[in-house]
C-alpha cells in the first residue's frame, strides 16, 4: 500500500466526517429506524386516540410490512436478524389496530412465531422470559403488551411492585428493583398496568397509585420523551391509556414526542439522537489523527459541549451536577460512559487551544471518581443499584473512566509534579485488601478490576456494543479494543493483561485483513478500525498493516459509510448509527499515518 493511498483514504474519510456536522460545529448523526419501536409508537397512539393519530398508525404499519424479513420476523433494524422479542410486539401493533390488509405480512409472522417459540400463548410467553432471563426490564413490557392485544393471558405477566417508586430516591438502591435505574418509569406505568388488568392483593398499592403516577410525572422530561426513547415512551403511553387514563399529563406529553418523533417513511427510530456521543467521538478522533487542526470553530464547539453539562441533580436518577449525557436533548441522563468522553473531548479541545479546564478537584472528574463500585469498576447509571445490565460495573466503561482519570495525574505532570503513572501503580497490581487513598486507589483498584474481568482467551466484553454473528451476540473485539485504549493512555503497554489483550486481537484478524466481532465473524469497518487504532500504538506485527488496507479499500470503495448493527441500547436492543464507521475509521487511519510518517 502506498503512502498516497493511506494520505487520500485518510482524507476522503476526514472529508465525509466535518461534512456532517451541523451549522452550530457539531455532530448530531442519525440512528437506525427501528421496527420495535415503531410498533409500539403505532400501538400507543391507537389506545390513546386512534382516529386523530390513524394516518401515523397507518403509515406505521405499511412500513412495518414492507421491511419485514424473508423469515417472517423483524429484526430491531433492518440490517437485524430476525427475534421473538421484535416480533411479538409487531405481532401486538398487527392484533391491536386490526388492520386487514396486512393479512398475508401476519400470516408469515405466525409462521415465524411458531417456529421460533411455539405455537401457544403458555409457550410464546415462556420463551420471551426464558430470553431475558432474571430481568425484567425488558421481558414485562413484551408481555403486557401481547397481553393488551390478546395474545397471551393476563396471568402470564409479572407484576411489578411500582409502589417502590414511592421510596425516597436514595433507597432505591437497597430496594432490590426488578428493573434497572433506568426502567424507572416503565417500573410505574406498567406496573400500574398489571395491577389493574390481573389485580393483585396489597394494602399499599391502591394508595401508591397516585404517589408513583406524580413521580412518573415529575421524571417526565420537558420532551415528554424518557430517555428521548420511543420504546419506554411508548410503553408507559400505552399502559396508562389502557387503564382509562389516556387525558393523563404523562400520556399527553408521551404522545407529543411520538408524534414529533416520527420520521417521513412512517417509521421510528429507537432514540431521538446520540449528539453528544458522536460529537465527543468526532473529536477525540479527529485528535487521536493528530489533526485537530482540521477542526473549525474550536471554539464554539468547546463552548457548546461545556454548556452541555448538568448543572443540577438529575431528577431521573438523583446523580450529581457535572456529568454528562448521550444527548443535547431533555430526555438525556448523564452517565460514566459519555461524561468521560466528554471530558477526554474537552481536554483535547482545550489543549489545542493552549489551555486547560480539566483540573482535580473538578466537577467533572469527581463525579466519575464517585461513580465507582466497591468491586472497582464503573457502572453507567447509578452506583451499586445492583447486578442488572447498566447497573453493575462495565469493563469498556471501566477504561473509559481510566482513561480520563489518568487526565489528572497528566495534569500533576505538566504541572510540576513529575509524578508517573507507572510510579502511582508499579508493574504488579497490590494485594486485594490493599486501598491507597486518592486517585492512585481508584486507578488501582480500576486496573485490578480489569485483570479480573480478563476472559481466558485475552479478551475482554463491553456492555453497550455486540455482532449478531457472534456466539450470544458478544463483541470481544470491540471491547478488547477499548480496555487496551486505557492500558495505552496509562503507559501500561507492557503489562501481561495487554500483551493477552493485544495477542488475543491478533489472533482473530480475518483473512482479508478485517476484523469482525469475534473469531470468524464478517469483517466491518467499525470492529476493524476500532481493532487497528489501538493494535497501531501497542505492536509492531506486519497483520495489522493488512487491517489499514482493509480500511483503505473500505474507503475507496465507499463502505466506509455503510454502518452495520453494533450498538446495543438499553435491554440489548441493536441500533446503528451512521457516523460510526466514518469516525472510527478517522481515527484509525490518522493513527495509521503518523505512524507510517517515515515512509
Amino acid at each position: 500500500m502506498t503512502r498516497s493511498r493511506l494520505d487520500s483514504a485518510y482524507l476522503t474519510a476526514r472529508e465525509a466526517l466535518l461534512a456532517e456536522r451541523t451549522r452550530a460545529g457539531y455532530w448530531v448523526g442519525e440512528l437506525s429506524t427501528s421496527a420495535l419501536s415503531t410498533a409500539v409508537a403505532a400501538i400507543a397512539l391507537q389506545l390513546v386516540d386512534a382516529e386523530k393519530h390513524r394516518a401515523m398508525i397507518d403509515g406505521g404499519l405499511h412500513w412495518l410490512a414492507a421491511n419485514q424479513n424473508p423469515d417472517g420476523g423483524w429484526g430491531d433494524t433492518t440490517k437485524s436478524f430476525s427475534n421473538i422479542s421484535t416480533s411479538m410486539l409487531v405481532r401486538a401493533a398487527f392484533a391491536i389496530v386490526d388492520d386487514d390488509s396486512h393479512r398475508e405480512s401476519v400470516a408469515m409472522l405466525e409462521a415465524y412465531l411458531n417456529e421460533k417459540c411455539g405455537r401457544t400463548p403458555a409457550e410464546r410467553a415462556e420463551a420471551i422470559r426464558a430470553r431475558y432471563g432474571k430481568d425484567r426490564t425488558f421481558s414485562v413490557p413484551i408481555l403486557m403488551t401481547s397481553a393488551l392485544a390478546g395474545l397471551v393471558p393476563w396471568n402470564e405477566v409479572p407484576r411489578l411492585p411500582f409502589e417502590l417508586a414511592c421510596l425516597p430516591q436514595s433507597w432505591y438502591r437497597f430496594a432490590g428493583l426488578p428493573v434497572v435505574s433506568y426502567a424507572l418509569p416503565a417500573l410505574i406505568a406498567i406496573g400500574q398496568c398489571v395491577h389493574h388488568h390481573r389485580g393483585s392483593w396489597s394494602p399499599i398499592r391502591p394508595f401508591a397509585k397516585l404517589a408513583s403516577l406524580k413521580v412518573l410525572r415529575r421524571i417526565q422530561p420537558s420532551s415528554g420523551g424518557y430517555l428521548e426513547a420511543t420504546p419506554l415512551t411508548a410503553f408507559v403511553t400505552m399502559s396508562l391509556a389502557s387503564i382509562g387514563k389516556a387525558d393523563h399529563d404523562v400520556v399527553k406529553e408521551g404522545v407529543r414526542f411520538l408524534v414529533n418523533s416520527v420520521r417521513p417513511d412512517g417509521s421510528w427510530p429507537i432514540d431521538t439522537n446520540l449528539s453528544i456521543w458522536v460529537t465527543t467521538l468526532a473529536v477525540n478522533a479527529l485528535a487521536a489523527a493528530g489533526d485537530l487542526e482540521s477542526l473549525p470553530d474550536k471554539e464554539q464547539l468547546l463552548k457548546w459541549l461545556l454548556a452541555q453539562q448538568t448543572k443540577e441533580r438529575h431528577p431521573y436518577t438523583g446523580a450529581a451536577p457535572g456529568a454528562w449525557g448521550w444527548s443535547d436533548e431533555p430526555g438525556s441522563v448523564p452517565d460514566c460512559d459519555d461524561t468521560p468522553g466528554a471530558v477526554l473531548a474537552i481536554w483535547n479541545l482545550e489543549e489545542a487551544n493552549g489551555y486547560c479546564h480539566i483540573t482535580y478537584p473538578s466537577p467533572e472528574l469527581k463525579w466519575i471518581a464517585d461513580l465507582q463500585n466497591r468491586d472497582g469498576g464503573f457502572p453507567t447509571f447509578c452506583r451499586g443499584w445492583g447486578t442488572l445490565p447498566f447497573d453493575r460495573s462495565g469493563e469498556d466503561i471501566t477504561a473509559h473512566s481510566l482513561r480520563s482519570l489518568h487526565l489528572q495525574l497528566v495534569n500533576a505532570e505538566l504541572t510540576g509534579s513529575n509524578k508517573t503513572l507507572k510510579t502511582l501503580v508499579g508493574t504488579q497490581f497490590p494485594p486485594i485488601g490493599y486501598v491507597p487513598r486518592g486517585t492512585e486507589s481508584r486507578i488501582r483498584r480500576a486496573l485490578i478490576y480489569l485483570a479480573r474481568q480478563q476472559r481466558p482467551d485475552g479478551s475482554w466484553l463491553p456492555l453497550w456494543f455486540g455482532n449478531q454473528h457472534a456466539p450470544d451476540d458478544i463483541n470481544p473485539v470491540y471491547g478488547t479494543a477499548r480496555v487496551l485504549a486505557a492500558y495505552r493512555d496509562l503507559d501500561l503497554k507492557d503489562s501481561p493483561e495487554c500483551r493477552r489483550g493485544v495477542d488475543y486481537l491478533l489472533n482473530v484478524q480475518n483473512a482479508d485483513g478485517g476484523w469482525g466481532g469475534a473469531k470468524d465473524c464478517p469483517s466491518s469497518v467499525e470492529e476493524t478500525a476500532v481493532a487497528v487504532e489501538v493494535l497501531l500504538d501497542l505492536t509492531d506485527d506486519p497483520v495489522v498493516e493488512r487491517g489499514v488496507h482493509w480500511l483503505v479499500t473500505a474507503v475507496e470503495s465507499g463502505r466506509f459509510r455503510e454502518p452495520s448493527p453494533i450498538g446495543f441500547y438499553f435491554a440489548k436492543l441493536w441500533y446503528y448509527e451512521k457516523l460510526y464507521p466514518i469516525i472510527f475509521t478517522v481515527a484509525a487511519l490518522g493513527r495509521a499515518r503518523s505512524k507510517y510518517s517515515h515512509r
